[in-house]
């Protein structure tokens, strides 16, 4: 079974976290509507929808943050932002039900949006969400399981997967001026955003499709000429808190 992990949009969205965009006003009740609309769409390429209760803690609905889920094993984070730690004791108690659990110790920190899975390796952003410390603990956590853990600086976004992400098997979507293809061995083909749109580089890979925000037209083309089955969905006002369509959900199989 396929579960995507997800978490209903809390009524303070607005008094978000934001780091590298500029606040705007966000429409709670749209942002709900986009929210299940993503749910609905993760649910027709094949996901089961475990959906959380909200809450109100601002940045709950980006779920991704609060922990990394692995085939043996989940890591519940410490996250960057200090108005963020609350979040993970919930995503815990939801995830205990799937997997043992490990925890990042408070020495260091760790975002999930700084992690991305490719095969047995792990790719971690050392961003202002995530430390060295907090990227440490978790390869020693991995260590036993035969994961390789990898950091990688992040400069000029919030997490590794606003520069970088998975679009198809050995496929990666970047923005180079973020993040060098040279930093990812093992990979067949790089497609890189248009440079009109910078925050373009975030997609949500799974089984039956990608989905990819409306936001980003030129780079969707790019996605398309490239053979990359596309879903696209609007979570504009989602992208107001400075979300994209990994932060979402969390993905595994049970």
């Amino acid at each position: 079974m396929k579960i995507a992990l997800m978490k209903e949009v809390s009524s303070n969205i607005s008094d978000c976290e934001i780091t590298n965009i500029t606040r705007i006003p966000i429409d709670h009740d749209l942002a709900v509507e986009q929210h299940t609309n993503y749910a609905d769409t993760v649910r027709k390429l094949g996901y089961k929808i475990h959906m959380m209760k909200a809450d109100d803690l601002p940045d709950s609905v980006f779920i991704e943050d609060t922990a990394v889920v692995l085939d043996e094993i989940a890591v519940i984070t410490n996250p960057g932002a200090s108005s963020r730690r609350a979040e993970t004791q919930a995503v815990a108690e939801a995830l205990h039900i799937y997997r043992d659990l490990k925890y990042i110790k408070p020495t260091g920190t760790l975002d999930g949006g700084d992690v991305l899975q490719i095969g047995r390796t792990l790719y971690v952003g050392k961003s202002c969400r995530s430390s060295a410390v907090g990227i440490s603990q978790l390869r020693e956590i991995l260590k036993p399981f035969g994961y390789e853990v990898i950091s990688i600086p992040v400069q000029g976004c919030l997490h590794l997967k606003s520069a970088v992400s998975l679009v198809a098997e050995k496929t990666l979507l970047l923005n180079p001026s973020w993040v060098s293809p040279e930093r990812f061995a093992d990979i067949d083909i790089f497609i890189t955003v248009d440079p009109s749109e910078p925050y373009g580089a975030n997609a949500l890979f799974l089984d039956n499709g990608t989905v990819y925000s409306t936001e980003y037209p030129k780079t969707r083309r790019k996605l398309i000429d490239c053979g990359i089955n596309v879903v696209s969905l609007d979570i504009s006002e989602l992208a107001k808190a400075e979300g994209e369509t990994t932060c979402c959900s969390i993905i595994f199989d049970f």
